[in-house]
């Protein structure tokens, strides 16, 4: 067993680098999508003034919890994926 530098990482830290990363790419998409939520009724009300729109907080929530859910379930796959595979050979497969 020979030097381990600051450099080298271990399977752990790649999986939660992965992991991390797919956290804040679906909190991003689901506050996006909760934007387009609170926008897309004030538009159609604009419009078509008779129609009602009610948006709650519960599905408000809700939506963000499963749009992040959901990016984590998906996410830990190729997190774990990625934590066995040799850098070297991933690079080369890119």
């Amino acid at each position: 067993m020979g030097f381990v530098g600051p450099w080298e990482q271990s399977d752990r830290d790649i999986t939660q680098q992965f992991l991390i990363e797919t956290v804040v790419l679906a909190g991003v998409g689901g506050m996006l999508g909760v934007l387009l939520g609170f926008t897309i009724p004030m538009v159609i009300i604009y419009f078509i003034p008779d129609q009602k729109a009610v948006v709650t907080g519960a599905s408000v929530m809700l939506s963000f919890s499963i749009s992040v859910a959901v990016g984590i379930l998906f996410g830990i796959y190729p997190a774990a994926r990625a934590a066995l595979m040799d850098p070297i050979e991933a690079l080369r497969h890119e």
